[in-house]
């Protein structure tokens, strides 16, 4: 498999149809100023940029790799502020120019460890010091259709166990929890907490989300 960090040619066709559903906990973003410089990173259509922009966060915006979901998301919602992102992980945004970057079902989305590991590197980058990381994303599932399909990728292809090819054509990854917190080592866990969801093709999984700080 090849370009595991970039599948732009998929989301700009039948990944911009797919809706998503992670869940924000406003709670987490309780003492968040409400114009706090915030980021969704690999936005899709913008659906977490504009509920944040709806709970009267006044400075946040998007930011996706696939002109597809970013113009799905400009018609939808004009008055949101979603960029395509020209040369993904790397931002526009100065060092330490940001107070709490989202970055929500975008790691199942890039199977790559060092792809990986240099989304989450850029994303610490852009972070102010006291800055907060909002992940949230796909574990591994114990179900026979996901364990077999998990195993017959990483055969054919070498790739991490919990990487699989989508019957659309979307290469995706479920993670150990282990392997999310490891990439978040660098920032401070402030907290984590399961949660149950629907993929963008209609199946029920368990996810996880996570709360770091910048030291």
């Amino acid at each position: 498999m090849k370009d595991l960090g970039n599948q732009v040619a998929y989301w700009n066709g039948v990944g911009a149809t797919k809706t998503f559903t992670h869940p924000v906990d406003h709670g987490w973003l309780a003492e968040v100023a409400r114009d706090a410089r915030i980021l969704d990173y690999g936005c899709g259509y913008g659906r977490v940029t504009a509920e944040l922009k709806d709970r009267g966060f006044s400075e946040v915006s998007g930011a996706d790799p696939s002109p597809g979901l970013i113009e799905r998301g400009r018609r939808a919602r004009p008055d949101l502020r979603l960029d395509v992102l020209q040369s993904p992980p790397t931002l526009p945004h100065a060092s330490a120019s940001l107070d709490v970057v989202l970055l929500f079902a975008v790691l199942t989305c890039v199977p790559d460890d060092a792809a990986q590991r240099a989304l989450v590197t850029e994303l610490i980058r852009v972070l102010a010091p006291g800055g907060l990381l909002y992940v949230s994303d796909m574990l591994l599932q114990d179900d026979e259709r996901n364990r077999d399909r998990y195993i017959a990728h990483t055969r054919r292809f070498g790739t991490p166990y919990g990487v699989f090819a989508t019957e659309d054509g979307a290469v995706c990854r479920h993670h150990n929890i282990a392997e999310l917190r490891a990439l978040v080592a660098d920032l401070d866990l402030v907290a984590e907490r399961r949660i149950d969801v629907v993929t963008m093709n209609g199946h029920r999984s368990q996810g996880v989300q996570l709360l770091a700080r910048k030291r």
